[in-house]
């Protein structure tokens, strides 16, 4: 019979988010490992399955594609267990619990994949948890030295950082303590992207190696720049008679400069001129991007006797 996750945790499939909740802190504190010293091996399969079961269905979105596949062997067959596991913070769960979780405190979350000497564990995120209980479960890895969890961090820099680079300090929480690390934010890059910080993760066991350190790159909005791949984009309002006659308006850049613009006589309203070279650095010698200036025309919304006049006249003939 195919498992179910709801069977698992043992409530109805309309069961609420609180209710799952429960049932799920109920099991999790009868199963740890913990709780079991004289049956770890088999409190840990368990621990698993309901953690498995608890990690789907607390997720609103993996529930609903859970309920259309109908059963936990079908919804495995379409996610792995690193897309099962992502964003659910087992540390901080156990840690509500009463438990130390699987390294200490932190506002990190744990990536899935940790190496146990020769062995990769990539698709048992509970290698941190149980690898350091020793005598369970078979855990022949426990004396040989481990590299230490990989750690993620979400960091928010501006554009102006993006586009030019910069050397930010940051501080989090790892572990037991507070790490101050040196990034270097290289010029170009956007929100998406990660950088790789090589034994800035957590703590090796046995003496290995620290895991790395991800920082997820996100760019805060700008209040009048914004950015579309390598290109930088402003917009600038003009009078009408500026755009009907042409004009010489300043435009500022990123850098904080300020580049004076031609503006040509008959200029439309949403026309963009083009700053070549002005936009965003190319990553990885990509050819560097440009900076447009949209141009709004403002059109007068009241008009004095004499405007009036004219612009009825300009009207008379043809303009």
């Amino acid at each position: 019979m195919a498992e179910d996750y709801y069977q698992v945790l043992g409530v109805a499939k309309k069961a609420t988010a609180e209710e799952i909740k429960k049932a799920y802190r109920k099991l999790a504190v009868k199963w740890h490992p913990d709780k079991n010293p004289n049956n770890k091996a088999a409190a840990e399969e368990k621990f698993k399955k309901i953690s498995e079961a608890y990690a789907v269905l607390s997720d609103a979105e993996k529930r609903k594609n859970y309920d259309n596949f109908g059963s936990a062997d079908q919804f495995r067959q379409q996610y792995s267990q690193e897309d099962i596991f992502r964003d659910f913070d087992l540390d901080e769960i156990l840690r509500s619990f009463g438990f130390g979780g699987a390294r200490g405190g932190g506002r990190t979350t744990f990536r899935t994949g940790t190496r146990r000497g020769g062995y990769t564990e990539q698709d048992d995120p509970f290698g941190g948890i149980f690898g350091q209980m020793g005598g369970g479960g078979g855990r022949q890895y426990a004396n040989i030295p481990q590299k230490g969890q990989d750690a993620e961090y979400n960091l928010a820099i501006s554009l102006e950082e993006s586009v030019m680079g910069a050397d930010k300090k940051i501080s989090l929480q790892m572990e037991n303590r507070i790490e101050n690390i040196n990034v270097k934010i290289p010029p170009g890059i956007s929100t998406g992207k990660k950088l790789r910080l090589p034994g800035k993760g957590l703590t090796g066991y046995q003496g290995g190696p620290n895991g790395d350190l991800y920082l997820n790159i996100n760019v805060l909005p700008h209040p009048i720049f914004s950015r579309d791949g390598s290109d930088l984009y402003i917009e600038k309002t003009i009078k009408f008679t500026q755009a009907a006659l042409g004009t010489t308006i300043d435009i500022p850049t990123l850098d904080g400069s300020t580049k004076r613009l031609k503006i040509a006589p008959g200029t439309q309203n949403n026309t963009k001129i083009r700053m070549k070279g002005f936009g965003v650095p190319g990553m990885k010698g990509a050819t560097k991007g440009d900076q447009f200036v949209k141009i709004n025309v403002e059109v007068p919304k009241k008009l004095t006797d004499k405007q009036t006049r004219i612009i009825e006249q300009l009207a008379a003939d043809g303009i």
